[in-house]
């Protein structure tokens, strides 16, 4: 009883296992067609940008904190999960009934297929690779179950051979010498043998097509990814030297003090944060930006129309809402474009009634700015270059916008191309419906960096630092320590570029031993001081003092 058991489980297990490399033969064809076109038409990512559209804000709050800049990642693995188990119950049905888990793949495929059309912008070579997806999938089931019932039943695999094995079908003669003993026993044993061999050769046919669908599995999964790879290649663009330059950036504290951030963040270590599964595969050559809306007249630059613009260099800290307080989602960088304003003026806004600059990427996601702060003064840019060179693909390329002192989410729109000014009653965007502030000022805010949470150190001397902001407050004039409660005492900070940009700042403590608590607060140039009260992300911004506990030796 308990082998019949095993047996019936393993039978199970071999057919959920026929649904799951169908499955992975048409996502992986798919996604290595979705490559060469857009990726984000890939069945996976598409069901996956469907899911961040419906999961709710809190979830998202929570995925952020929980798994960082990791999240994506995560959540492509458990939509891959999710299909994957449902391609096995799929390929369960195909057990008894082929084409009732080839249907059941269709169907798979169809909630990817509306994944994709519900893409505001969907042209009909966008879904060319779900329909990979729904022809190689299910036909790939359906192979692989006829092969397995050739290969389980002799009845089926010897269907062809079975006329040559009996003598009196192909020679009648051969009745007179049934009573020949010679006859009678050459007849017994050509009969298992044929069958035996075409068993034989049926279970090589069914090794063979699982081979071939593995083989097409991976050859399509890693295509796609090297196509992919060599598509986010940066694009050889050269960008003219600015007509308003950037100061020299002074020489930070990264040579001081052992684990600071750097004064100037890397492009590749940049922090990303955005609702995109995929990274868009755009032109210079073919991007435009259209201004539209409440204006005096509709205009529509190119890539070039920009570049003869007059290019200013500054150097801004950004931000994003959902950095917690002490987290990662902060850096800085020298960034190249044209000032928002003066792209504002070609279309003529002086008798606008918007209070919203409403920016649109490629993919149709709106992001809204509050038009005062964009239009006060500040260096609001519509950015071309980051840190000398062209945009990366992953922060905008070609164009992106970078406002100082407003948190990204409603400020620093990657992959532009549109501006609409318009009014917040009139039109919402992306994180407004989902019930974000409308005006996000940065907080000041400061984070230690060095120790480390939890750290274990020794006894003497010991250099605490980190880095501070307070954007469109007059920059930070002042970072304090605090140690176990205690009274808050100067830091000492790092070179200032202006007041859009982040500080440095260290401080030397002479600890002992025991548990001790670090807390660290900045101060402003306009008077304010960074506020000790705890708030989440959600909706306008976390707050609160970065504090963390080591144990010295």
């Amino acid at each position: 009883m308990r082998t019949r058991r095993l047996v019936r489980s393993l039978r199970h297990l071999v057919w959920a296992a026929y649904g799951v490399l169908a499955t992975l033969v048409g996502i992986g064809l798919a996604h290595a067609v979705a490559a060469f076109g857009d990726p984000a038409t890939s069945p996976v990512l598409a069901v996956g940008s469907a899911v961040i559209d419906r999961t709710p804000t809190p979830m998202k709050e929570w995925a952020i904190r929980t798994f960082g800049s990791a999240d994506k990642v995560v959540l492509v693995g458990s939509v891959m999960l999710g299909v994957l188990v449902l391609s096995a119950l799929a390929g369960l049905l195909a057990r008894r009934r082929p084409w009732l888990g080839a249907a059941g793949l269709l169907v798979l495929v169809a909630l990817a297929a509306g994944a994709v059309l519900e893409r505001p912008e969907v042209g009909a070579l966008d879904l060319l690779p779900s329909l990979v997806a729904a022809i190689t999938g299910p036909l790939t089931l359906l192979v692989l179950a006829r092969l397995h019932r050739a290969a389980t039943n002799p009845s089926i695999a010897t269907t062809a051979t079975a006329p040559t094995t009996d003598p009196s079908a192909t020679d009648p003669s051969a009745t007179d010498t049934s009573t020949d003993p010679s006859t009678t026993d050459t007849t017994s044993t050509k009969t298992p043998t044929s069958t035996s061999t075409s068993t034989s050769a049926s279970r090589r046919h069914l090794l063979l097509g699982v081979g071939v669908a593995t083989a097409l599995a991976a050859v399509g999964g890693v295509t796609g990814r090297i196509v992919g790879r060599l598509r986010l290649r940066p694009e050889d663009v050269t960008l003219p030297a600015a007509t308003d330059r950037a100061p020299t950036l002074p020489r930070g504290l990264d040579d001081q003090v052992d684990g600071i951030t750097p004064f100037r963040t890397p492009n590749g270590d940049f922090y990303r944060v955005d609702t995109r599964l995929d990274v868009p595969i755009l032109s210079a050559d073919d991007w435009t930006l259209r201004i539209d809306g409440d204006v005096e007249r509709e205009v529509t630059l190119t890539f070039d129309d920009l570049l003869e613009m007059d290019l200013v260099e500054r150097d801004i800290t950004l931000t994003c809402v959902s950095n917690s307080v002490g987290g990662p989602y902060v850096g800085g960088a020298r960034w190249l474009g044209v000032r928002l304003v003066d792209v504002l003026a070609l279309a003529g806004i002086a008798n606008t009634k918007a209070d919203q600059i409403l920016s649109t990427d490629v993919d149709g996601m709106t992001i809204s700015t509050p038009l005062e702060p964009a239009t006060d003064g500040r260096d609001a840019l519509i950015v071309v270059g980051m840190n000398g060179r062209a945009l990366p693909r992953e922060h905008g390329f070609p164009v992106r916008m970078v406002i100082p002192g407003l948190y990204g989410f409603v400020s620093a729109t990657k992959w532009l191309r549109r501006l609409t000014l318009t009014t917040y009653a009139e039109r919402e965007a992306y994180w407004t419906k989902r019930g974000w502030a409308k005006d996000a000022p940065i907080k000041t805010s400061a984070r230690i960096d060095t120790p480390r949470a939890l750290a274990k150190l020794d006894a003497g001397d010991v250099v605490v630092g980190g880095v501070a902001w307070a954007q469109a407050r007059g920059g930070v004039t002042g970072v304090q320590v605090r140690i176990d409660g205690g009274e808050w005492f100067a830091a000492q900070l790092g070179p200032e570029a202006n007041d859009s940009y982040w500080r440095q700042w260290f401080v030397r403590w002479p600890a002992e031993p025991g548990s001790h608590r670090i807390a660290v607060r900045a101060l402003a140039g306009d008077g304010s001081e960074q506020s000790g009260e705890r708030a989440e992300p959600y909706p306008s911004g976390s707050s609160g003092l970065h504090e963390l506990l080591v144990t010295v030796g």
